[in-house]
């Protein structure tokens, strides 16, 4: 009976010594893999948090327990990201692109940046997830003039509205193509006010009916009315006179209601 007891005793040793070091090198493998990830990110956005003064580009790690959703868009996304992760807290991981997303030509480029720099396989120990929502914008970048680098009305516009409308239906077989398990969601581009430098007042609703004319062809694409949303708010929420972007209520709000948005489409 002693000698089968010793026996007992050493297996139960020689498996909890076999355990114990498998489970700390799967433990510590995920936290390599985190790191890899945070310092990748970092690295990818460089200092554009500071730039924007938010915190919206933080790093977040992805997880298998909760969706993962991704927001594409101009500065006025950068600003409402918080507020979006702060509403969706415990129920997706949102992510937003790792720069301003500018015109409907950066899309595409932008995206597979993202998806090379930060995916397996390119990335050792990288992400490894589909996305279950991509909410996406573009337009405000499209609709301004440009005299050289700089917002001018004597400038030139980025896109006409036709060439805006061919490059949002190339956005949107590129996301069906590359993420075809993804509820997509387009957010309309909001209102440009009097006065705005380098941009016309009224442009906004011209892009915007141009963005329905491509989205009718994809009935399946979910349309955020963030224009409508924000328009009888504008005065109110504009943090100056001419100014296309918001004060912090403004982006609160537009947190807020982005998110519940994607929430119902979780």
């Amino acid at each position: 009976m002693e000698r089968r007891k010793f026996i007992k005793t050493a297996c139960l040793g020689a498996m909890s010594m076999a355990i114990v070091p498998h489970a700390f090198a799967g433990f510590w493998n995920k936290k390599c893999e985190l790191e890899t990830c945070k310092i990748t990110w970092e690295g990818l956005c460089g200092n554009i948090g500071k730039t924007y003064k938010t915190d919206g580009f933080k790093y977040v790690h992805p997880t298998k327990k909760i969706p993962n959703v991704l927001l594409y868009g101009d500065s006025v996304s950068i600003m409402y990201t918080s507020q979006v992760r702060k509403s969706l807290e415990g129920k997706a991981t949102v992510v937003r692109l790792f720069k301003n997303g500018g015109s409907s030509h950066n899309f595409i480029p932008n995206m597979d940046k993202m998806k090379e720099t930060m995916f397996q396989p390119s990335l050792k120990g990288g992400w490894n997830f589909k996305w279950d929502v991509i909410h996406f914008n573009v337009g405000l970048h499209d609709l301004k003039y440009l005299k050289g680098k700089n917002l001018s009305k004597k400038g030139k516009q980025v896109s006409s509205t036709s060439l805006y409308k061919e490059n949002l239906d190339d956005i949107c077989k590129y996301l069906k193509k590359n993420y075809p398990k993804a509820k997509l969601i387009f957010a309309t581009t909001t209102p440009v006010p009097e006065n705005a430098k380098g941009r016309y007042k009224g442009d906004s609703i011209k892009f915007n009916k141009a963005a329905m004319d491509v989205l009718s062809k994809h009935p399946d694409i979910i349309v955020n009315d963030l224009y409508s949303f924000t328009f009888p708010h504008h005065k109110e929420w504009a943090q100056a006179p001419g100014n296309v972007h918001y004060n912090q209520l403004g982006f609160t709000q537009q947190g807020k209601e982005v998110a519940r948005v994607i929430s119902e489409n979780l």
